[in-house]
């Protein structure tokens, strides 16, 4: 799943991608946008009820299709006939609103009993050739893949106790399932013979990738070990995942728990419209029905946009310091702690990666991606030496000024104090007040600007199909994605708004779907692609539609970029197609790029349209803008490689149980890339979802490392002129046949060589962070 990283609490908010990594011989949903790890941070009737629509809809039935045949001796703890249960009937697109906590333990079961049957005739029959072998596979991964999916979805965008309690109970009987396929020595041996047949030279680059994938990926799901070895690795691996489920579900139980009602509006003096809105909306819903924006009640939370506006904006300092030091303990104390989860992740990891023959988990990871931890580390090293001085001068700005506006705090100024410092400092530097912008960044004004750049640059036309496909909640949208010839490539969902009782927080893409030939409904054209983005934005207000921060509208482009590479894809070979196959550090390439748009002219200025006025943003607030997209860079850089580094730290060096704990290692490693040391009590690592709950674990640099490569591709654009809407086109043009197109059929570097021309550069990272000239030190 892929996961956007984007806030900060000690910064402004940045994205972050979350993805969970998903070996294709062990399904488990793709990328997933997460949100920032601070704070964490894959439809429908079935076909006869499904609403027809006059274009033809890819269709998921191939996935199911044999399910239906299955017999009422299937488990069922539920009264209904299996066959009516929306998980195993054929569909069009996925049953998400009909399906219910209580089809989760009869549906599972009854699928892995028919995949079960599959693995055994595909091991029976295999043979070293693509119809005897490949496809078989991929038909198994997919149906697995597409009906965990649902649920695995479900539980993150409308989660439950019976949900969760459904998913546990049935959760190992699917990992048992995922490493008896990972370790089919048949199917490995049929790989290698694939590998070292005379025919190997003439296979596509596609067909290569997936045989060498495939071999790679068995070996580290254990298909070299033997008897007690393999099952001391499978019960790693169930503990693991049991580990991971019980992490996230504490980080968004601990989110939710707190709760601060507030009744006297001098308490939250200095918060702006929407944040009083959202507040009062969030205390009618927890039973204050008089609440009001003006009047009150008010409860804060520590969902993402309460949360920051409260840092950024809430003049009392009490205020912030009591929701600050919530956010950086959430799950690290009573029955929601994870510290010992922690331990215990980290422990197994290692003993894991020993049963492979690894010294440590990092390089485990590192076994499946572009860089080395060393290479890694260098990368990190080469950042935080060039942002270390803007950085510390960042902090000697925000005390000045504090001070000159006669901040009490200013001598002592500490974490809840900086965002809101800051957000003063920029205001007055640039005269740009977040809060005044949001009028001009409705949501529907921002979607329709983002289509329209997709369209100029890949050819794309993005139209509404809702209807088509079955949601699981009121505010979600389905669009069609459609070529120059007007004929649908892709679809997806979008849900953008917070809800805080039942969805997790962040922002993620995942794939419901992805394009493949082998799974063609018709035999001739390959199964269309379809993805869905999930945000956690603010929600319209009254008769107000939603409107956006310009970090909001970043984080949209974030995960449209990652949408954009799963849907445009031309691979037809279903286990590299899309995201699929891609090393998990170039993942992030499409959606960091999509992000240097929100700050070209013509772009910006189509979707910034106030709301009530139809009003443009006015040039000068625009230039503003480009002056401030700089400001702390150095910062935000520091921050986002604390995270990293302490990653890495935790999963080569790191011993469990030795004399050292989990903090230890955080403070240790961020003497070297904060300014302003953690709290003793900072326990963000109890909340850090993207390597404890997803797929970053020795992975969260992919984010600085995607970066170098997204910057140098944006830099293509620039090279021949941003204004040159010709020149555009043609780039455009070929970053789609390129980086959007190949999916995972190709090494990304190579792909990135294709469309640059060259290797890539961190120039041009260092240039838009304004942090080339500034003299490393530290």
């Amino acid at each position: 799943m892929l996961m956007a990283t984007r806030i900060s609490i000690t910064c402004s908010i940045h994205p972050l991608l979350k993805r969970t990594p998903r070996s294709l011989l062990s399904p488990k949903l793709f990328p997933k946008s997460y949100p920032c790890p601070l704070w964490s941070s894959s439809f429908s009737f079935c076909l006869h009820t499904l609403h027809k629509s006059t274009s033809r809809a890819p269709s998921l039935s191939r996935y199911c299709s044999s399910l239906s045949a299955l017999s009422m001796a299937a488990s069922t703890a539920v009264d209904e006939p299996i066959e009516a249960n929306p998980l195993i009937r054929d569909f069009d697109f996925p049953p998400f609103d009909v399906v219910e906590a209580k089809h989760v333990r009869p549906g599972i079961r009854a699928l892995l009993k028919n995949l079960e049957g599959d693995l055994v005739e595909l091991e029976r029959t295999v043979e070293p050739s693509w119809p005897k072998l490949v496809e078989p596979l991929e038909k198994i991964v997919d149906q697995l893949a597409v009906v965990w999916g649902i649920v695995n979805h479900l539980k993150s965008v409308k989660d439950s106790p019976e949900l969760r309690s459904a998913i546990e109970e049935v959760q190992p009987e699917k990992v048992k399932f995922e490493l008896r396929l990972g370790q089919s020595k048949p199917i490995y041996n049929a790989f290698k013979a694939i590998q070292e047949s005379p025919d190997w030279p003439s296979l596509s680059d596609a067909c290569k990738r997936i045989v060498e994938s495939r071999i790679k990926e068995a070996i580290l799901h254990g298909v070299s070990l033997e008897d007690d070895k393999r099952d001391q690795f499978n019960k790693i691996q169930q503990e693991l995942e049991r580990l991971s489920q019980k992490f996230e579900e504490n980080v968004l139980d601990a989110t939710k728990k707190f709760e601060k009602l507030i009744k006297d509006k001098k308490e939250i003096e200095g918060l702006p419209a929407t944040a009083l809105g959202l507040a009062a909306q969030t205390a009618v819903s927890k039973g204050h029905e008089n609440a009001t924006a003006e009047n009150g009640p008010w409860i804060i939370t520590l969902d993402a946009p309460s949360f920051m506006s409260v840092m950024q904006h809430a003049r009392n300092r009490s205020l912030r310091e009591e929701v600050y030091r919530a956010y950086v303990t959430r799950a690290s104390s009573g029955d929601l702690d994870n510290a010992a989860i922690i331990d215990q992740i980290l422990k197994l990891r290692l003993e894991k990666a020993k049963l492979l023959n690894y010294n440590n988990y990092a390089e485990v990871s590192m076994a499946t991606k572009m860089a080395t931890v060393e290479k890694a580390e260098e990368l990190l090293e080469k950042l935080r030496s060039a942002s270390w001085n803007a950085a510390v001068q960042d902090m000697d700005d925000i005390k000045k000024f504090s001070k000159n506006q006669g901040a009490l705090e200013a001598d002592d100024l500490n974490h809840w104090d900086i965002n809101f410092w800051s957000e003063r400092l920029r205001e007055s530097k640039f005269d740009i007040n977040e809060e005044e912008l949001r009028p001009f960044f409705s949501l529907p004004k921002v979607m329709h600007g983002l289509f329209d750049l997709a369209k100029t640059l890949f050819g794309i036309d993005i139209e509404p199909a809702d209807g088509l496909a079955p949601v699981w909640n009121k505010d979600v949208r389905f669009y069609c994605v459609k070529d120059s010839s007007s004929s649908p490539v892709a679809y997806f969902y979008f849900d953008p708004y917070t809800r805080s009782s039942e969805k997790k927080g962040g922002a993620w893409m995942d794939e419901v779907v992805g394009r493949s030939r082998v799974l063609s409904r018709d035999g001739a054209s390959a199964r269309l692609p379809v993805a869905h983005m999930v945000c956690n934005q603010s929600p319209p207000v009254g008769n107000k539609p939603s409107l956006m921060t310009f970090r909001e509208v970043e984080t949209v482009f974030h995960e449209f970029g990652h949408a954009l590479q799963h849907m445009l894809t031309k691979q037809d070979e279903g286990l590299v197609s899309g995201i699929r196959g891609i090393e998990w550090d170039a993942v992030e390439l499409p959606s960091q790029f999509m992000e240097n748009w929100c700050y070209h002219r013509d772009t910006l200025m189509s979707i910034a349209k106030h709301y009530e006025t139809g009003e443009s943003l006015p040039e000068e607030v625009y230039l503003k803008l480009l002056a401030a997209r700089t400001f702390r860079a150095g910062s935000l850089s520091l921050r986002q490689i604390r995270f990293a580094s302490v990653d890495l730290e935790l999963h080569s060096k790191y011993v469990p149980g030795g004399l050292e704990t989990i903090y230890d290692v955080d403070r240790r490693v961020s003497e070297r890339s904060q300014v302003i040391p953690p709290l003793p009590e900072d326990r963000f690592l109890c909340g850090f979802s993207h390597i404890f709950a997803g797929g970053y674990a020795a992975g969260y640099y992919s984010y600085k490392w995607a970066e170098v490569l997204s910057a140098d591709a944006f830099s293509a654009f620039e090279d021949t002129g941003l204004d040159d809407i010709k020149a555009v086109k043609e780039t455009g043009h070929k970053f789609r046949e390129t980086i959007l197109a190949l999916g995972g059929g190709k090494p990304p570097l190579e792909v990135f060589v294709e469309f640059r021309g060259r290797q890539p550069s961190p120039e041009p990272l260092l240039r838009h962070n304004g942090l080339l000239q500034v003299p490393a030190s530290a």
